[in-house]
């Protein structure tokens, strides 16, 4: 065989290997979580307690601070992405309609082209929670909110949980619970059984799903206000690290091993950081088998130097936020968003 020929055929294999090794898995499908502290916008909603946030309310809210946090929103979400957009954004702590269609369509977000789904709750704030989504990603089959109601009729109206239905390019269903669960106001022990009332509420959801689909493919993401170890997550959702054989059909916490060290977390309190902010995962989801996985290596905290400043009262960084106290930064959040990154297998 000449020489040429041998290079002609080289080439030709490292032509093939580059063609056809991409078609058999699609560029990376990154599914963000953040909560975004009190994304208001400057009008009052006679249904609601948002005067605080207003411009003659205690905030001195007004629509050049209210363009400015968009601003920074889109930033961060764009960064998250990196190269690509993040296909599925979940977001809590959004007033309405209104902030949404201003966040993606008069933001600089309006160029990557996000829709979006949210609840309209109850809650006394007015406060909702979101699921931006890249149309030609995820297509949205259903959306509905579960309806949480009062614990005992004794507590104040809680967010309403989002489930989103959606089809993948390769045909996969999947299904995502948005979450934004009770705070600790009042002390963590007198609010911990309304958490435990919502997680409940999502487990058995989660459960009816699991026992209907052929193949379930569940993220439930959210800002549970507990952390990984509180009963919330791992005794009612029963969420843990994932272990080495995983059940397709067990709840799993893709950051509960990261958060056992000791400066990791996506909130800072009373300068100690710890995982307020959860992504959980049906074990089918953490299968490098399955056509749609990712893997705890996948998940982390996004920590860009732009979102942190310097913690004055307690030593080294914290989130940088809208607001200290009553005292405006023109930051970004008082929580740090999550990620992580799924791979999704074409169909052959």
């Amino acid at each position: 065989m000449s020489n040429r020929n041998s290079v002609l055929i080289v080439t030709l294999l490292l032509c093939l290997s580059t063609t056809i090794l991409p078609a058999q898995e699609q560029p990376r499908f990154r599914v963000m979580w953040w909560n975004v502290e009190n994304l208001f916008d400057t009008r009052h909603d006679t249904l609601k307690n948002d005067r605080e946030f207003l411009p003659d309310g205690l905030r001195h809210w007004n629509y050049g601070r209210y363009k400015k946090k968009l601003g920074n929103l889109a930033r961060v979400i764009t960064a998250v992405g990196e190269w690509t957009p993040p296909v599925l954004v979940g977001l809590c702590e959004v007033e309405n309609d209104t902030v949404l269609r201003d966040l993606t369509c008069y933001s600089p977000l309006a160029e990557q082209g996000y829709r979006y789904v949210m609840t309209d709750s109850p809650d006394e704030r007015g406060i909702d929670v979101a699921l931006l989504y890249q149309p030609h990603r995820f297509k949205l089959l259903s959306q509905q909110s579960i309806r949480i109601g009062s614990f005992n009729g004794k507590n104040r109206p809680t967010r309403d949980v989002l489930h989103v239905c959606g089809l993948l390019l390769n045909n996969d269903t999947i299904d995502v619970f948005v979450c934004h669960f009770p705070s600790r106001s009042g002390g963590v022990k007198e609010s911990e059984p309304y958490r435990l009332f919502v997680a409940e509420k999502v487990r058995t959801k989660a459960d009816s799903l699991m026992s209907v689909r052929k193949q379930p493919k569940l993220i439930i993401m959210g800002d549970l206000n507990d952390y990984p170890e509180n009963r919330s997550i791992a005794k009612v959702l029963g969420a843990v690290a994932p272990p080495m054989a995983p059940e397709p059909c067990t709840l799993y916490h893709l950051l509960a091993r990261k958060a056992r060290q000791r400066h990791f977390g996506s909130y800072k309190y009373q300068g100690q950081w710890g995982l307020l902010d959860h992504l959980i995962v049906s074990g089918s989801l953490i299968e490098a088998s399955s056509s749609f996985y990712t893997s705890e290596d996948k998940a982390n905290v996004f920590q860009a130097p732009f979102i942190l400043t310097e913690d004055e009262k307690t030593g080294g960084k914290q989130p940088f936020r809208t607001y200290n106290g009553m005292k405006y930064q023109g930051g970004y959040s008082d929580h740090l968003p999550i990620y992580t990154d799924f791979y999704i297998k074409e169909i052959e």
